[in-house]
């Protein structure tokens, strides 16, 4: 398993994005990501950096591994 970078919230969004998620809305601090096919949805915060467990847990919930995140965010 790769090691996750320590990235913001808005690059973790934008590498989403490029995965196929809508940028849906935003309240507060929290980006709010939606895709076709998919029940959940995803709470980006947007945030300087972002927690390695928080990046875990919306890769989790986006069904992605590490090494594809990774390959997204280049």
């Amino acid at each position: 398993m790769a090691g996750l970078p320590t990235i913001s919230g808005r690059q973790a969004r934008d590498a989403f994005l490029k995965d196929g998620w809508t940028f849906a809305r935003q309240r507060g601090s929290h980006m709010i990501l939606i895709k076709s096919g998919h029940l959940a949805s995803l709470s980006v915060p947007d945030h300087k950096e972002l927690a390695k467990g928080t990046l875990r847990g919306l890769l989790r919930s986006a069904g992605m591994t590490p090494e594809r995140f990774i390959d997204l965010l280049g």
